[in-house]
């Protein structure tokens, strides 16, 4: 490549990167799903934080092996979390930039096509009812395997095999259940692409080997969720897809329609590569499985609704953006000059920069990057609260992650009673878990006045209670700021 080449490059990665992070609203770190992967890397660096909430966090930590990746990273960056995950976020941008000209490299793109692939990704949405985001404004290790197993593909359609199947075991390393759906691909991909049925049957023990180690290792929770289990995710609408509207189903089965149509479009037109085939079957073996999971999770096997099978439409969304950019500066405008591909993706981009002004001066009002936690009272006394022994337990307004801008478990590394939010999300991965958070729900439910604080403090064994600081209880002062005061209730 040309000195003026790599400087398109790394000129097109940079406006990737700005435009995904506006769209997203910003980058911020200790926000969202952070509230359970701070803890747990730090959990797994240090085994005396948390000595209550483990109880919370260790079902879905044991099912993420890339915590103990990033908790060695932590030990390395001596827990400065804030940098390690600014690392982690630009990183995830880098993959996901390089994989998307790879893939579309292999998809036999051309330049204008790319660059539409590009700033279609940039546009952040919500795949229908997944819980899932096709971009996240924080360092995400789901995002990160993600970009991983889009390498994978771009390596199938390639037909570098080898390396398709290393990319999946990458993502595995960082996010398993990610990673899964990728390798379903991959293993359909590579079963369509073997000639020889001794390479097929060596390939299916392999892949049976496979399932059988994950298995033993993950030993996934076959139980039937009751009706208690259930109630606590009752917000998790889109955990059953028996219960979907109709829109839904019809947004996420949009999917494989498009993709049919316009890969059966580029074999008529000459277009379609020689290891599309087996990536398209794969895609369509993923809807597959997740129309079975439909009536399993429905009836409540704990192990199905874990692993969330609506989110292969995820991977879908990925590949359709790519096809939808060929169709439109290739098919759609093949008779078209140059500048008319030009003027689209010149639209496209200012699409996405105007949208992404929008989300994040407008709807979110925030600045373009937000490095470590907000500065200010909540901050600053969370920053005392991490210095205090490991072993103390904290009480807060359970919504405090929200209100006030980060979590307890996140700013202070302390256990704390109740996260809503965060906590009904944890509770998907255990059943005591899940009994915990509805009598906590239960018990924290209305006003914390001083009464209820001793009453609750006696009950969950409080050392602490964060109290705003027009709030008054008879009890010791331990730190005090413009708006906190920080009660001793030993």
């Amino acid at each position: 490549m040309t000195a003026r080449g790599a400087a398109a490059v790394a000129a097109g990665a940079v406006l990737f990167a700005l435009l995904a992070t506006t769209n997203a609203g910003g980058y911020r770190y200790g926000v969202s799903d952070q509230a359970f992967y701070i803890p747990a890397i730090a959990r797994t660096a240090d085994p005396t934080l948390f000595p209550r909430d483990a109880a919370l966090f260790d079902p879905q930590a044991r099912l993420w092996t890339g915590r103990h990746l990033l908790a060695t990273a932590a030990r390395w960056s001596s827990f400065d979390m804030p940098v390690l995950f600014g690392v982690g976020y630009v990183a995830t941008l880098g993959v996901l930039f390089t994989v998307a000209v790879a893939f579309g490299r292999g998809l036999g793109l051309r330049g204008y096509a790319i660059a539409a692939f590009l700033t279609l990704l940039t546009l952040r949405h919500q795949i229908a009812k997944t819980g899932a985001n096709s971009l996240e404004g924080y360092f995400h290790p789901r995002m990160l395997a993600f970009a991983l197993g889009a390498g994978a593909l771009a390596a199938l359609v390639s037909r570098r095999h080898v390396a398709a199947i290393t990319l999946v075991a990458a993502a595995g390393l960082v996010h398993p259940t990610t990673a899964l759906w990728f390798g379903g691909v991959v293993g359909v991909a590579l079963l369509v692409a073997l000639d020889r049925p001794a390479h097929r049957l060596a390939l299916a023990f392999a892949v049976a080997a496979g399932g059988a180690s994950v298995f033993a290792v993950l030993q996934p929770d076959l139980s039937l969720m009751d009706d208690a289990w259930r109630a606590v995710l009752r917000d998790k609408d889109y955990l059953f897809a028996a219960d979907w509207p109709p829109s839904a189903w019809a947004l996420n089965l949009a999917y494989p329609v498009v993709i049919g149509a316009l890969y059966r479009r580029r074999r008529l037109t000459g277009a379609a590569r020689p290891g599309e085939a087996g990536l398209v079957a794969g895609l369509f073996v993923l809807v597959a499985a997740f129309l079975a999971s439909v009536p399993v999770a429905a009836a409540g096997v704990a192990a199905v609704v874990q692993l969330q099978v609506s989110r292969v439409f995820w991977v879908l969304d990925y590949i359709t953006a790519a096809y939808v950019a060929w169709w439109l500066l290739e098919d759609a405008t093949r008779r078209r000059s140059e500048a008319v591909r030009a003027v689209c993706v010149a639209g496209l981009s200012l699409l996405a920069a105007t949208r992404g002004y929008y989300v994040l001066r407008v709807a979110a009002t925030r600045p373009l990057v937000q490095p470590a936690l907000p500065s200010g009272t909540w901050t600053e006394a969370m920053s005392w609260l991490r210095q205090q022994p490991a072993s103390w337990h904290v009480l807060a307004d359970p919504g405090h992650a929200w209100k006030f801008g980060s979590s307890v478990r996140v700013a202070a590394l302390k256990d704390t009673v109740l996260e809503l939010g965060k906590d009904t999300a944890m509770a998907l991965y255990d059943r005591q878990a899940a009994a915990r958070v509805a009598e906590r729900t239960l018990s924290l439910a209305g006003p914390l006045t001083p009464n209820r604080v001793v009453e609750l403090a006696s009950t969950y064994g409080v050392d602490v209670w964060v109290a705003e600081a027009d709030v008054r209880l008879d009890r010791p002062v331990l730190y005090r700021n413009a708006g906190f005061i920080v009660y001793d209730l030993r």
